[in-house]
């Protein structure tokens, strides 16, 4: 069973005694450093906690003042006009792109007057993951709450992952609840669901990470990838497909492998005879544990096999060897879902839509690019 992290238990204290009636509009709350000697906590987490409450409307700051209750917002949850956003995100504290994306989410909220919940344990910098029982969970406490949206990026690497993506998408849709997806849709690909996506173009990044491969001379490439992964893998993969053909190489019958790059036996079979030039990975990390695996084999990056990923993670320009990757404009898909997510709520009719912004190969040494001719 996980431990509760401890901002949340601060955070549902403090809440629980605002709901008691134990803090009046007029007092000032604790100070953080009266906090910090009361729960035994460090700065950050208390912060942590007081920041989630003013982000729900509890709590406002007075500048040169101190932190007080929200004068025009009663105690129960969601009065007077306070709206509320709700976040589902299972990668949230794991997957760097989606720590990015909700904080940004988190900043347009404030800025527009709307609370938004992280979501339990999944809050920022949380170092466990949100299974598909706390998700299910979640789902029912926004809608008993009456959140006015979800944004939700649905599980993947789990072998019932499809099924519980529906269930929590439909419980939401039910409810009256608008639903606009992060990252990646429900169904494989190249099929859609009935909701908004907002995300990179997933194939035009596949297709460029295989351009820039082929330009540099390298005709037998290959796909890595993890078992039971999201659609935006399989459009990746798609994409880099169409680049193949479009330059008359041909993608043989072992150019899409499944395995954990971090396993020896899945890795040797897979670099068996040097067969490939390059290796597509479906992101950054399958990328990392996959250089760290031939490292052990011996197999030199970027001298005797190429190496590229996609996300643009911060390690990627940490690893030993630099990465090659398609950077996700995270900034720039939380602005698009949130705008996406006023226009849903005000104009709920409105057909499903595909957000897609445009992917860009960001060069380093792991493809060869640099290596002298």
């Amino acid at each position: 069973m996980k431990t509760q992290p401890l901002h949340l238990k601060i955070q549902q204290e403090l809440l629980s005694e605002i709901l008691e009636g134990k803090h009046d509009h007029t007092a000032r709350l604790p100070s953080e450093a009266q906090l910090v000697k009361r729960f035994g906590a460090s700065r950050p987490t208390v912060a942590r906690a007081l920041q989630e409450l003013k982000l729900q409307g509890f709590l406002e700051r007075r500048a040169g003042s101190g932190t007080y209750l929200r004068r025009e917002r009663g105690a129960a949850q969601g009065a007077q006009g306070v709206r509320q956003l709700g976040l589902i995100v299972p990668g949230l504290g794991q997957v760097e792109i989606f720590d990015v994306i909700c904080g940004e989410l988190a900043s347009l909220a404030r800025v527009h007057e709307l609370g938004i919940h992280w979501g339990g344990s999944t809050g920022p910098m949380t170092a466990m993951g949100m299974c598909i029982e706390e998700a299910e969970e979640l789902c029912t406490r926004y809608i008993g709450s009456g959140v006015s949206g979800v944004f939700f990026a649905p599980f993947e690497h789990t072998v019932d992952n499809e099924a519980a993506n529906r269930r929590i998408t439909e419980r939401l849709s039910h409810a009256g609840i608008p639903v606009v997806l992060l990252d990646r849709d429900l169904c494989p690909f190249p099929k859609r669901s009935p909701f908004d996506l907002v995300g990179i173009d997933n194939f035009a990044g596949g297709y460029l990470l295989a351009e820039h491969l082929l330009k540099l001379g390298l005709k037998r490439l290959a796909f890595v990838a993890r078992p039971f992964s999201a659609g935006t893998v399989a459009a990746r993969q798609a994409g880099a497909r169409a680049a193949m053909l479009a330059q008359n190489v041909t993608a043989g019958r072992d150019f899409s492998h499944e395995g954990d790059p971090g396993d020896l036996k899945f890795v040797r079979n897979l670099v068996a005879g040097r067969t490939y030039d390059a290796l597509i990975c479906a992101n950054d990390h399958t990328a990392a544990h996959l250089l760290q695996t031939l490292t052990r084999l011996g197999v030199r990056v970027p001298e005797e096999l190429r190496l590229v990923g996609f996300d643009d993670v911060r390690f990627a320009t940490l690893l030993t060897v630099p990465l090659t990757t398609v950077q996700q404009p995270c900034r720039d898909i939380a602005l698009t879902a949130f705008h996406a997510m006023r226009e849903r709520m005000a104009v709920t009719s409105l057909p499903a839509r595909s957000l897609l912004l445009t992917p860009r190969v960001i060069v380093r040494e792991s493809c060869g690019a640099y290596l002298s001719r």
